[in-house]
């Protein structure tokens, strides 16, 4: 495993700016207000040629009575637990407040290796840094976030504290859960981690950066990746939560598979079917998770007149793979995982070029493309050009002569021979003139 290095602090002292300098990119969400980072945001960070995994946390305060901030100070906690090494973020400019007594206590406590970092100094100056050896953590270090100044420095230490071990590729299965607020995204990840990883409360868009957990079931790995909840656009009301969405749509591109939460009680809405066309368009395999199953009146019959509901709301991906489950009860959710590792295998499959010509040519026997101005289409050779989505070359005497309707008949006579359920599948038609 990768070393862990956490950063921790009050609200507003520039944690996200810190961690979004390090990862290169801009990863976690940094507005000039406490509160914007909520739960743990990780990224994989490289220092003097040694990988290591970078973790974001919410501000701590430890003697707030707000459910919320009670629950962030659980996930920040959490995260101490789980690092290798703390960098402990201050503020020049405020000085030390209680709230930094606090943290300095519980971080002492730990028994971890803890950085001080001491945030906002934009001029240096080392006697503005004497009153923060009263914390107790030894030697503060003076950086600019915003400027990139001192960075270097606290990385070198951080470094220094690493355990000497080797640091191993991230080979697991990454697996995003996407869908609109409050489907029970937060619920799946924790019942599936075994831990209260995510914070859950009934607050639609709790959740705003998408998180990354590594986790372990058996001699598999995956990692899963939570994700804020995505609304109708015109339900976006301010710049944090947008950039919560394109959050979530980063995590669906970097996924090698995406699960889509419905609300059960609601059934599939038309964001739903935005959200997993997305999916669809990205090349995604995907599974269709219908939670809250255990809400639903049911009969004999209520699984499957949801899922023919399903079937006419997802034409355009017939080939979805949908599980029923209870993210609060636990019902079914062991299934979610060998979903994933099914529709991902399926993603991963190859059909042999022989194969694949004979199955083709049996579907132009059975039915011969339409003609047009007194032309026909005519398929000469096929093959299977990638993975991940499983991609076919078709070479025909005129690529204009392919009707979308025969390129679809086409799709489902390979899916009929070969089981792609839970993938899309890409077809390009490439012309070839008559000798």
């Amino acid at each position: 495993m990768l070393p862990i290095v956490a950063i921790v602090g009050r609200p507003n002292v520039g944690k996200s700016t810190f961690f979004n300098k390090v990862a290169g990119r801009k990863i976690s969400i940094t507005e000039n207000r406490p509160g914007v980072t909520r739960d743990r945001v990780t990224a994989q960070a490289e220092w003097q040629g040694k990988p290591f995994t970078l973790v974001d946390t919410g501000g701590i305060e430890l003697k707030s009575d707000d459910v919320l901030w009670r629950q962030i100070a659980a996930q920040a906690k959490i995260a101490v637990e789980t690092a290798d090494v703390i960098l402990f973020m201050t503020d020049v400019r405020e000085g030390i407040t209680s709230s930094d007594y606090d943290v300095a206590d519980f971080l002492r406590r730990s028994g971890k290796n803890v950085v001080l970092v001491v945030n906002k100094l934009d001029d240096y100056s080392p006697d503005k840094l004497f009153e923060f050896y009263s914390l107790g953590l030894g030697e503060p270090f003076g950086v600019s976030s915003e400027h990139s100044r001192g960075i270097g420095d606290v990385l070198d230490k951080a470094v220094e504290l690493f355990p000497r071990n080797e640091a191993v590729e991230d080979a697991s299965l990454k697996i995003a859960v996407v869908g609109k607020p409050n489907a029970g995204k937060s619920s799946l990840v924790n019942k599936l981690l075994g831990q209260e990883r995510s914070i859950v409360t009934p607050i639609a868009g709790t959740t705003r950066d998408a998180i990354d957990t590594r986790f372990t079931r058996g001699e598999k790995e995956y990692t899963i990746i939570d994700t804020a909840g995505i609304r109708r656009k015109r339900s976006v009301e301010d710049d944090v939560e947008y950039y919560s969405v394109l959050r979530a749509f980063d995590a669906v591109r970097r996924a090698d598979v995406v699960l889509l939460v419905v609300d059960s009680q609601q059934g599939l809405t038309e964001q739903d079917v935005k959200i997993i066309g997305y999916v669809h368009e990205q090349g995604k395999p995907s599974v269709v998770v219908m939670n809250k199953w255990d809400l639903i009146e049911k009969d004999t019959h209520t699984m499957k007149t949801f899922e023919d509901k399903l079937k006419e709301d997802l034409k355009f991906m017939d080939y979805f793979k949908s599980v029923y489950i209870s993210a609060m009860t636990g019902q079914r959710v062991e299934k979610i995982l060998s979903a994933a590792e099914e529709v991902y295998e399926h993603a991963g499959f190859r059909v042999q070029t022989g194969v694949l010509n004979d199955v083709l040519s049996d579907a132009v026997r059975i039915s011969e493309p339409p003609s047009y101005l007194g032309r026909r289409l005519k398929l000469y050779y096929a093959a299977q050009v990638s993975v991940y989505p499983p991609a076919f070359a078709l070479q025909v005497n005129d690529e204009t002569l392919m009707h979308f309707s025969y390129e679809r008949y086409l799709e489902n006579a390979i899916r009929k021979a070969f089981d792609f359920s839970g993938t899309p599948i890409r077809i390009f038609v490439r012309s070839k003139k008559d000798e």
